[in-house]
């Protein structure tokens, strides 16, 4: 099969139809913030369910999310925290904030789950305590702010997940005057440079297009 969007999105449908399934919470937490006219940038099934594995794998109990939109990534992250763990999540947007809180309500994991609204920058530094994993997907120009944060809210061990780090390739373009793919590019240096951080990343195609993730841990 040649190579094209379509086909990465058709993969991508196998995959999720044979990896993920159906899951009527989730489903339901989509068709609201569509609804609401939220934009179609949350991760794909296939991501979420990933995301559900590392903090399942790393044992993570306190959660941070950058990056709330309509909950749906949150709900993945709150269900694997189990009944005793804790999901702390940032939106600036306090209308995405309340569509995300109805959808995480109804999937039954409200209780888990901390909806902090404003900017991450003037959220982070109100933060207590050490987070087990740290999953960023927020505004790409502030991708640095966030990774500091991300260490100084972590301990050694910590898991750090990067979204959004592929930009359709143009994080190689150096004379690139698109703000979201500098931010990225330079978190990925922030990842590669800072002592804090042990890191590496993945590109890959997708129902999303061209992009990729950083995995990064604390150290």
């Amino acid at each position: 099969m040649e190579s094209t969007p379509a086909a990465w999105s058709q993969t991508d449908a196998f995959l999720a139809e044979t990896l993920v399934g159906h899951d009527p919470a989730l489903e339901a937490a989509l068709t609201a913030q569509r609804e609401a006219g939220l934009p179609e940038i949350e991760v794909a099934p296939v991501a979420g369910k990933l995301l559900d594995l590392l903090v399942r794998i790393s044992g993570a109990r306190r959660v941070l999310e950058i990056g709330t939109l309509g909950g749906y990534s949150t709900i993945w992250m709150a269900r694997a925290v189990g009944p005793h763990g804790r999901v702390v999540t940032i939106e600036a947007e306090a209308d995405n904030a309340a569509v995300a809180r109805a959808s995480i309500d109804a999937a039954g994991v409200g209780d888990r789950v901390d909806i902090r609204v404003g900017r991450g920058a003037d959220v982070l530094p109100t933060l207590d305590g050490e987070f087990d994993l740290v999953f960023i997907d927020a505004d790409k120009e502030s991708n640095t702010i966030y990774l500091d944060w991300a260490a100084r809210l972590g301990r050694p061990g910590t898991v750090i997940v990067l979204d959004n780090i592929g930009r359709e390739g143009e994080i190689v373009r150096e004379d690139s005057t698109d703000s979201k793919v500098d931010g990225t590019r330079d978190g990925l240096r922030m990842l590669g440079d800072d002592p804090r951080f042990d890191a590496t990343a993945l590109q890959t195609v997708g129902a999303k297009g061209w992009d990729g993730v950083a995995l990064a841990l604390v150290v």
